[in-house]
């Protein structure tokens, strides 16, 4: 008589531990990987933001190089008049053919203005900030609105999940096939072969898609924040505003400034008004501090507000923001990456490798690898539990150990990833919760 093979359990013996971090790779699978894989696909487009946005841009963003710029004050009002709105910010460029961007603020959302910087005329505009900002609010799944970002943190906890109960799987162990490293020939028609892609993607991009994981949490809206007050609280995060200038302020709405990078968002400083703040006073004043170009010019909506100009960097040594009174030109602070906490360096050069910057191309290509990575073991992982679905059924995971056996490998696996991001903590509660609701409906 032949023997019968269980659909789960093919090949030698499998362990308590082994099935129930088996069972628990395969949830955390089924219920991030199709969003881990949507971001993983707009991070990887995100990463060619500059090369997208010039293609796309062309038209509008290529100027004819010039002696003479004309004043900053009519970029300004020609903007404001084409979009009809007012003005939020404008970033001056790096060279010296490129347009500046003036963004504008308008009763139906915002619209970004082109402006030949040498006659002020503009050249054209967009909605928003152009698609890149569409791609970037869907990675962030803000798009879906603002309640979505706290999807952000629960996912990035399940990723670590999925690279750490993976890693335990692929763990040579007595008894078990050899762990795999390097590709196998095999036939793409049979499960052994997308086993082993799994296998092996895993091993070589699972480092990656950990530090992806990890240093996306900044961004997450309940861990980020609350990571972020505890950096100003301790010291390790934001400097403290400079004796001669007010306390630091929470900007919001129009008052937040742009593109000051994690460490000093929404941070905005009082300035003593003399009279109307002006764009040309605050551009001649960072150009004479040695603002290096491109850099972004924050005009806030409050008079009583400094102008915040913070220089568009790719590492995170180079971050800089100058606050400046638009009334006078008077600089009230001058803000520098020596000054940041060591908490804020930590995350801010975290950030930079995340986006690929840091370390210039190659960087670039490594984060690339991961987002094509994630594809790869969405694609295989999925493959691979279809081949191994019981004949007639659908999807079903792995059979669970007969009563509580093997669950302290998950918890020693899950329970400290839990305590640090409480959502994930809480999504793996109601996971567990699941489990046993289901379990006592079987039976």
């Amino acid at each position: 008589m032949s023997k019968v093979t269980q659909p789960w359990q093919d090949g030698p013996a499998l362990s308590d531990s082994w099935r129930r971090v088996w069972r628990w790779h395969f949830f955390a699978g089924l219920i991030v990987m199709p969003v881990l894989m949507l971001m993983a696909l707009t991070g990887g487009l995100y990463l060619y933001k500059t090369e997208i946005e010039g293609l796309a841009w062309r038209s509008m963003a290529v100027v004819e190089a010039r002696d003479t710029r004309a004043s900053a004050d009519l970029w300004q009002k020609n903007a404001e008049q084409a979009a009809g709105g007012t003005a939020l910010a404008v970033v001056v460029p790096d060279r010296p053919d490129r347009a500046v961007q003036v963004r504008v603020r308008t009763d139906h959302g915002e619209r970004t203005v082109f402006v030949d910087p040498y006659d002020g005329q503009v050249t054209g505009t967009v909605g928003g900030q152009g698609i890149m900002e569409l791609v970037k609010k869907l990675h962030s799944l803000e798009l879906l609105g603002k309640p979505f970002n706290i999807l952000v943190e629960v996912v990035a906890g399940w990723a670590i999940i999925l690279v750490a109960t993976g890693l335990f799987l692929w763990w040579p162990r007595k008894g078990r096939d050899v762990a795999v490293a390097l590709p196998r020939p095999g036939n793409p028609a049979r499960r052994p072969f997308w086993r082993d892609a799994h296998a092996v993607t895993g091993l070589y991009v699972g480092g990656i898609i950990l530090f992806l994981a990890l240093t996306g949490m900044p961004w997450s809206a309940v861990w980020g924040d609350r990571f972020m007050n505890v950096m100003r609280e301790s010291g390790l995060g934001r400097p403290p505003a400079p004796a001669a200038a007010s306390p630091w302020s929470h900007g919001k709405g129009h008052n937040a400034p742009s593109g000051t990078g994690w460490t000093m968002e929404h941070a905005v400083l009082q300035a003593p008004t003399e009279g109307p703040g002006m764009l040309s006073r605050v551009i001649a004043t960072a150009e004479a501090e040695g603002m290096g170009a491109p850099y972004t010019v924050s005009i806030p909506a409050d008079p009583t507000l400094a102008f915040t100009v913070s220089r568009v960097t790719r590492k995170a040594e180079d971050a800089r923001s100058l606050y400046v009174d638009g009334s006078t030109g008077r600089v009230v602070a001058d803000l520098r990456w020596e000054q940041f906490g060591g908490g804020a360096k930590a995350f801010e050069w975290g950030i930079a490798v995340h986006q690929g910057m840091q370390y210039g191309e190659i960087n670039r290509l490594i984060m690339l690898l991961g987002c094509i990575g994630i594809w790869v073991l969405g694609i295989s992982g999925g493959t691979m539990v279809w081949k191994r679905r019981p004949r007639g059924r659908g999807i079903t995971p792995p059979p669970a150990p007969p009563g509580g056996r093997g669950r302290a490998a998950v918890l020693g696996i899950v329970l400290p990833l839990a305590v640090i991001f409480p959502l994930t903590g809480l999504s793996l509660a109601v996971a567990l919760g699941a489990e046993w609701l289901w379990g006592r409906m079987r039976r």
